[in-house]
């Protein structure tokens, strides 16, 4: 393998984030290149990220027709990744909730885990600007999911990632069904169930600094009914 890593980071509506956050994840190491998964965003971020690559090589564009949501985003990422020489694959925001700063440690970790999560939860509850509502939302979830699945992850919807490309390669991406919060979940208890290692390290999340939110209330009921479909799949064996 190269050692190159590769950053995913889908977008819709970013233009206010992206050319300061892609800035940023490229001087935390060489080893970094970026791929900016953009979902036909009106207010032309993907047009913007198309001048940047002009300029920069380790910048990659992939342009969807429209918004078909994160977890399909992540999966035309890694496909698109694991037919290229990375051998490690992020998932990140484009809103700066998840810190380049953090990338250093994320690649450490790496040498000695198959898959590494930023988490939120590992160290306290280390979040910054969330109402309360939405803070017990996310951190019930996380409860609810480990009681129910046996996940042995303190933050098993946190989308802040490193995959070695084993792990990706081991997973059937076309059998990995869900979006939003109950993609992180599905893809990590997958990856659980294949014997990989897996460890958290310690992040701040910060809400983002502009531009809106995708949560929504689709997204919060498609996570309620994953976990047992997974507790299920993997009682009958198929997980």
């Amino acid at each position: 393998m190269s050692g190159k890593a590769l950053v995913i980071v889908p977008t819709y509506n970013e233009k206010e984030n992206i050319e300061n956050l892609i800035g940023q994840v490229l001087e935390k190491d060489e080893c970094l290149e970026m791929l900016i998964v953009d979902d036909n965003s009106p207010d032309g971020t993907g047009e913007l990220v198309d001048g940047v690559r002009a300029q920069n090589p380790r910048v990659h564009v992939m342009h969807r027709e429209g918004k078909m949501g994160l977890g399909s985003a992540y999966k035309a990422g890694f496909r698109w990744a694991l037919e290229r020489d990375y051998e490690l694959v992020f998932e990140m925001d484009a809103d700066f909730s998840h810190d380049p700063r953090y990338l250093p440690d994320f690649l450490a970790a790496a040498k000695e885990a198959d898959l590494v999560i930023g988490s939120r939860y590992v160290q306290g509850v280390n979040v910054v600007n969330w109402p309360m509502s939405r803070l017990l939302l996310s951190y019930g979830a996380s409860i609810y999911t480990r009681v129910i699945t046996g996940l042995p992850v303190k933050d098993p919807t946190g989308g802040f990632k490193c995959f070695h490309r084993r792990v990706l390669e081991a997973l059937d991406l076309d059998k990995v069904q869900s979006e939003g919060y109950s993609f992180q979940i599905e893809v990590s208890f997958k990856v659980y169930r294949k014997g990989f290692k897996i460890r958290e390290i310690p992040i701040i999340f910060v809400d983002r600094h502009s531009g809106t939110s995708k949560m929504d209330k689709k997204i919060v009921k498609e996570a309620v009914w994953m976990v047992w479909w997974l507790k299920l799949q993997a009682l009958m064996g198929r997980i």
